[in-house]
């Protein structure tokens, strides 16, 4: 391959997307008058995760519309593991010939009469179970993952196995929804020290090509890497990707960087670590560079921008464009011309603060319309409004803007690596022209003293929302917020009569008006909802179908979980399931609820609780779980006696927020007092380790 092409990212600004660089020979933008290929939208099936190449999530079906959505109603649930509780349900189901396919938080695949909900047949795992994403389909089979990064074809009618093939030597391939076209298979890898990106021949599994996310020497990109560092470089393509046939390109997001210790140190991989947090165009067939784009240089924050690109034709400036849509975790949509990776609306380098020991890239890209969220968390004050501003910040930490650098102090930004739209599934509209996404408020603090991507302090609201963006000019039309995080495979189907359908993490399916987004109703499915809403056609009756499974991000184990394929259709009468109960929005504490009679209704500072033993910690601390202990539930009325531990070295206190009911300092040995007399959970941090979290919960 020839030596990569680069633009001059240190001087000015330009109207194009700089970092995007194109392979010699590749032809100019087609003026696109009609849909292509991979935007026609599906009517009787929906057959891949995404709904079609373009990974639009839109459906040309408009049986369902405002004037009979009231009458929406549940036309069949299949319990398809038979009652299961657990696990990890983040699968989307897929749509062909009346048939419904779906992957279970174990692994089994099952295929569902789309009209009965009857179970056609089951293919059970053997490998043990892992998180799923989607099936693919074609050539009469069924594909999936295995763990131990096997790949799996299934025949279609029947279920059984028709080939298996273990791919190794490329990262782990286990979660990664499966996209099929054109007698081949795209399956990206996961969370390893390096990713690839392959396709293989659907007929076998023998991989065709394969394309790093950390380059290796010699290869494209590579001379981004410091050193050796490119081979614990990260940068894992761990959703599927958008392909268009008539340019002949596959369009692949990759992950973060992470590096010798975690994605938050840079130290010792200088440079701009491509492909890591890059959008990169590959040849169908050959697998080789096109071009690219990176949303992230240098990133030491995990705020990879990998949601599944969405391919559409829109007119800009009076000009109708093929353009890809891409972005993610910053709350951004970068909107570029799919064949050359320009920006047509433009995106700007611009300077940002720089912490020289983590090799800080001098700027970042940004769109010229801003974002779709905020990027900056709020200081509201202690005792307004609860909770108040959705992105509030929790008290006492250092507060710093999107790409704020980090060292050794904690430094809390927004959306957060768990924010933003993360990994749920956006749709385009060809009614509306707009590209939706379920997005969430995670703020997070990052420092070297964080394991792993950060911390999502304790304590903080974790919400979200819906936002709509005008595809033609990247400009918010409309934000509807909502009471969780919808960031988390939380995907959006929209439709030809302007509907737009999304879960929550409460198990409620809502329906929206796609111009608006008015709600127009809902339903109780039983479980949180980590999928994307699909709808098909069977016998002339349109159906919308979703699963309900659950998930543990961001909500952890609050989360309810379930194995519920619902199909619903105008009239339905099978009842809502029992509403569960609802995720915990606040990040928790550390630690389980100890009763404060066991310990004398105290809590002492810069101390860990053994609850087995009912010992304080014999060192100071300033951990997360530095409180002793982390959770004290008392009685209404109960007086809470907070001691800054004798042996500690100086000044710890606590901070009560959001309410404000106290915020104090206290010198080694000295003790406060507070009276709890409304019952509630009352959570408070250490002014000077903010990190040191605990709750008083009053019953």
């Amino acid at each position: 391959m020839a030596k990569i092409q680069r633009r001059d990212m240190l001087k000015g600004t330009a109207a194009t997307a700089m970092g995007a660089a194109l392979a010699p020979g590749l032809a100019a933008p087609a003026n696109a008058a009609t849909l292509s290929h991979c935007d026609t939208p599906g009517r009787a099936n929906f057959p891949k995760v995404g709904g079609n190449l373009g990974n639009q999530n839109f459906t040309a079906l408009g049986g369902v519309h405002h004037g009979n959505v009231h009458r929406l109603g549940a036309a069949w649930v299949n319990r398809i593991e038979g009652g299961l509780t657990t696990g990890t349900n983040q699968s989307t189901a897929v749509a062909v010939d009346g048939v419904l396919y779906i992957e279970s938080a174990l692994g089994n695949v099952f295929a569902v009469d789309g009209a009965t909900g009857v179970t056609k047949w089951v293919y059970r795992q053997t490998r043990g179970t892992l998180t799923r994403r989607g099936v693919g389909v074609g050539q009469g089979m069924v594909f999936t993952h295995g763990r131990g990064s096997w790949i799996i074809a299934l025949d279609q009618e029947t279920g059984q196995v028709v080939w298996e093939k273990q791919i190794t030597g490329f990262g782990n391939m286990e979660k990664v929804a499966v996209t099929y076209h054109d007698g081949r298979l795209y399956c990206g890898t996961h969370d390893g020290d390096r990713g690839a990106a392959l396709a293989l021949d659907a007929s076998n599994g023998e991989v065709v090509w394969h394309f790093w996310g950390a380059p290796g020497p010699g290869e494209i990109g590579n001379d981004t890497w410091e050193g050796q560092s490119w081979q614990t470089g990260g940068a894992t393509p761990w959703l599927h990707p958008a392909i268009d046939p008539e340019l002949g390109l596959v369009y692949w997001a990759f992950g973060n960087a992470r590096g010798s210790k975690s994605s938050q140190d840079g130290s010792q991989r200088g440079g701009l670590n491509l492909f890591s947090s890059a959008l990169v165009a590959i040849d169908l067939e050959t697998g080789e560079y096109r071009w690219h784009f990176q949303s992230i240089h240098h990133g030491i924050w995990d705020m990879d921008n990998t949601m599944a690109p969405v391919l559409a034709d829109v007119r800009i400036h009076g000009r109708m464009r093929k353009v890809v849509v891409y972005g993610s975790k910053c709350g951004m949509y970068y909107i570029l011309d799919r064949a050359d990776g320009s920006a047509p609306l433009g995106i700007d380098e611009r300077p940002v603060p720089q912490e020289p020991r983590q090799k800080t890239w001098p700027t970042q890209p940004f769109p010229r319309q801003g974002s779709w969220t905020e990027t900056m968390v709020v200081d509201q004050p202690l005792g307004t409004a609860i909770p108040g501003d959705p992105n509030r910040a929790v008290p006492n930490y250092v507060r710093g803007p999107l790409y704020a650098p980090h060292w050794d102090i904690p430094v809390l930004s927004i959306p957060g690596h768990g924010g933003g739209a993360d990994w749920a599934h956006q749709s385009f509209s060809h009614s509306t022209g707009f590209v939706y996404t379920g997005f969430g408020y995670v703020a997070a603090a990052h420092s070297l003293t964080e394991a792993s991507n950060g911390l999502r302090p304790p304590g903080e609201y974790q919400t979200g929302g819906v936002v709509a963006v005008d595809a033609s000019t990247n400009l918010v039309r409309w934000k509807k917020h909502l009471p969780y995080s919808v960031a988390h495979g939380n995907g959006i189907l929209t439709t030809a009569s302007d509907l737009l359908f999304i879960g929550q993490p409460d198990g409620n399916l809502l329906c929206l008006d796609a111009r608006t987004g008015r709600e127009l109703w809902r339903f109780q499915t039983g479980a949180a909802i980590s999928s994307s809403p699909i709808m098909y056609e069977v016998d002339g009756q349109q159906y919308l179908a979703v699963y309900a499974g659950g998930t543990g991000i961001p909500y952890g184990d609050s989360a309810p979980r379930g194995d519920f394929l619902w199909a619903f259709k105008i009239g339905g009468t099978v009842a809502p399931a029992p509403t569960p109960t609802p995720p915990v929005v606040r990040r928790p504490v550390s630690g389980s609820p100890v009763e404060g009679s066991t310990v004398g209704n105290t809590v002492v500072i810069g101390r860990t609780y053994n609850p087995a033993t009912g010992q304080i910690g014999a060192t100071e601390s300033t951990g997360v779980n530095a409180m002793g202990p982390t959770h004290l539930r008392v009685p209404a009325g109960t007086t809470v006696t907070f001691t800054n531990h004798a042996g500690n070295a100086g000044v710890r206190g606590a901070t009560q927020f959001f309410e404000g009911l106290f915020d104090i300092r206290l010198q080694p040995g000295a003790s406060f007092q507070h009276t709890f007399h409304d019952k509630g959970e009352y959570f408070f941090n250490d002014p000077s380790s903010p990190r040191s979290t605990g709750k008083i919960e009053v019953f």
